[in-house]
C-alpha cells in the first residue's frame, strides 16, 4: 500500500481543513516545497496536492507550487483541485503532475471527464469520489449531489477508471479513525474477476494513528492518503518510513 502525505495549498501555503470547511483553516507551513522534501527524506515517493483555491474559483489556481515541488523533488505528485478544463489538465501535467484528480468534473460535465480518460489512459486520470453520508459532494465539498458512492465508482469503473480516490468528508480532519467499513464494502462491490487487479482504491480521511495503516492494507486499499496525523504529529515520518520499509 502506497502512503501519500498530503499538501493542501492555500494562497501558496500548506493548510489543512476539517471537514473541507475553509473557515477551518490552519496554516502549517509557509513553505509547501519545504514540507515535500521533508517527505521526500524519509523515504516518501508519492505526494498528494490540492489546490483549494482552485476548488473554490473551479479552475487551476496554484500550479505554480505544484511546479516548484515538481522541480526540487522527485516525488510521483497526484494533483486535483478546480480541474475543470483540457487547459487545466495542460496547466497541471506541464506543471509536473503525474496524475490527476477529478471530482466535481466527473459529475458536472462527464463528457468532458471521459474523455480526459480516454485521452490520457486510466494511470494518468483518478476519479475523486469525496462522499457525505455516502452521497457524492462537489465543488469543494460545497455541494452535496444525489449520486451514491459505489454506484458512482461502479460506473466510472465500466468507463475506463482504475484510480479512486476516495475521503468520507464526515471523517476528513477529525482525527477519528478512516470509514474502514466503507473501503471494505466499496472494494467488495466494485471486485471483478474479469481483470486480474481490480479497483485501486486510495483511502482518504480521518487517518489518526500508525495502526490504522495495517487495517487499511489489509482491505486491499492500494494507497492511502495522510494529512493531518502527520501535521499534528499523530504519525511520525519515522513511523512512515518504517511501514514503506517493511511493506
Amino acid at each position: 500500500m502506497r502512503i501519500i502525505p498530503a499538501i493542501d495549498i492555500i494562497n501558496g501555503q500548506c493548510v489543512r481543513l476539517t471537514k473541507g470547511d475553509y473557515d477551518t483553516k490552519k496554516v502549517y507551513n509557509e513553505n509547501p516545497v519545504e514540507v515535500a522534501k521533508t517527505f521526500e527524506g524519509s523515504g516518501i515517493e508519492y505526494l498528494h496536492v490540492v489546490d483549494l483555491d482552485g476548488a473554490k474559483a473551479s479552475h487551476i489556481v496554484n500550479y505554480k507550487v505544484l511546479e516548484a515541488i515538481a522541480t526540487n523533488t522527485n516525488l510521483k505528485i497526484d494533483f486535483g483541485g478546480g480541474l475543470k478544463s483540457d487547459e487545466d489538465l495542460k496547466i497541471a501535467f506541464n506543471s509536473g503532475a503525474n496524475q490527476i484528480t477529478g471530482g466535481s468534473i466527473a459529475v458536472k460535465n462527464p463528457q468532458v471527464f471521459e474523455n480526459w480518460i480516454s485521452k490520457f489512459g486510466p494511470n494518468k486520470i483518478i476519479l475523486g469520489a469525496d462522499c457525505n453520508n455516502e452521497k457524492i459532494a462537489i465543488s469543494g465539498w460545497q455541494e452535496e449531489s444525489d449520486l451514491e458512492v459505489i454506484s458512482f465508482i461502479k460506473e466510472y469503473q465500466s468507463k475506463g477508471i482504475d484510480y479512486v480516490i476516495c475521503t468520507d468528508i464526515s471523517k476528513d480532519g477529525m482525527l477519528e479513525g478512516p470509514s474502514l467499513d466503507l473501503y471494505k464494502r466499496i472494494l467488495n462491490e466494485c471486485y471483478s474477476e474479469q481483470v486480474e487487479e481490480s479497483l485501486h482504491l486510495i483511502a482518504s480521511g480521518g487517518i489518526s494513528k500508525y495502526e490504522e495503516l495495517p487495517q487499511l492494507a489489509e482491505l486491499g486499499c492500494e494507497g492511502v492518503i495522510i494529512g493531518k496525523a502527520i501535521y499534528e504529529n499523530r504519525i511520525s515520518l519515522k513511523q512512515l518510513e518504517n511501514f514503506i520499509i517493511n511493506n
